[in-house]
């Protein structure tokens, strides 16, 4: 579902100590560990992936770290589609789509599980699945997530960065981080600012060469549309599986009135948590 981009006034309600922070994900502190809300981004391309996919009508989302443990829960889930890129961008053998998301417009993949493997996004958020909110973040969810971070209210909001590599900026994610923390923080960003960001990234670049068919240029495009879904995504534990599910702001605001939300853990006016029974 589109989203409108326009101003949101309910941005401005933010708790002033709601704290922002980023950690890149390829150089990570262990001793400074984020726990309260995550944000987890990937702007190109396995998030900006994972939000076709559920407009094309998947039912949810597995992120699955390695190749063999995403063939072997397929064989548990043998209605699932596949999608998911080793690093650099080339798709997996054996997978129904690559980490592309062209190649699932148009698809129907109506209510589908889908399994992602990929090697930073997917990655990422298994570095970060006991976070108390873990979101699956990328600029075509920027207001979305905003929105969905404004109604948990927690106390701080770490953004990581995946893009990151030796050969590569990560701008792409820095943008997106950049654009959240503007939106979080009360202020009215230009999105477009941030969409040439994406397109004039080290890796946003490499789609713009047009020199590899594994990095169409038309990804580039989708994958820099600010706020294009109405919708954020947000990771939970299921069946011992990290799940991707769509939440809409009034969903993850209803949760916060009765208590029960990130990632299964019900949060009490004491600051305590306990793990929510089956």
């Amino acid at each position: 579902m589109l989203c409108e981009a326009a101003f949101d006034p309910s941005f401005k309600d933010l708790p002033t100590l709601m704290r922002t922070r980023r950690v890149f994900l390829n150089r990570l502190d262990p001793a400074n560990e984020p726990t309260d809300a995550v944000v987890v981004i990937d702007v190109l391309r396995s998030f900006t992936t994972a939000a076709y996919a559920f407009a094309a009508g998947v039912s949810s989302i597995y992120p699955v770290e390695t190749i063999a443990g995403a063939f072997r829960l397929l064989r548990r889930l043998p209605d699932a589609v596949t999608t998911g890129a080793i690093g650099g961008g080339d798709p997996i053998p054996g997978f129904d789509f690559g980490n592309s998301p062209l190649a699932l417009q148009g698809a129907d993949l109506t209510g589908r599980p889908l399994i992602q493997t990929t090697a930073a996004g997917v990655r990422g958020l298994g570095r970060f699945r006991h976070a108390r909110a873990l979101f699956a973040g990328s600029l075509v969810l920027g207001h979305a997530t905003a929105k969905a971070l404004l109604a948990l209210q927690p106390e701080e909001v770490c953004f990581v960065i995946t893009g990151e590599w030796v050969d590569r900026d990560g701008d792409e994610d820095i943008a997106c981080a950049d654009y959240l923390d503007a939106l979080l923080h009360g202020e009215n960003p230009d999105p477009e600012l941030y969409a040439a960001r994406v397109r004039n990234s080290d890796f946003g670049r490499r789609f713009q060469a047009d020199n590899n068919p594994n990095l169409p240029i038309g990804d580039l495009a989708l994958c820099a549309q600010p706020d294009r879904f109405d919708f954020a995504l947000q990771a939970s534990h299921a069946d011992g599986q990290l799940q991707l599910k769509r939440t809409h702001t009034g969903q993850a605001d209803s949760l916060r009135h009765f208590g029960e939300l990130r990632n299964g853990l019900r949060l009490h006016e004491n600051g305590y948590a306990e793990r929510l029974q089956a």
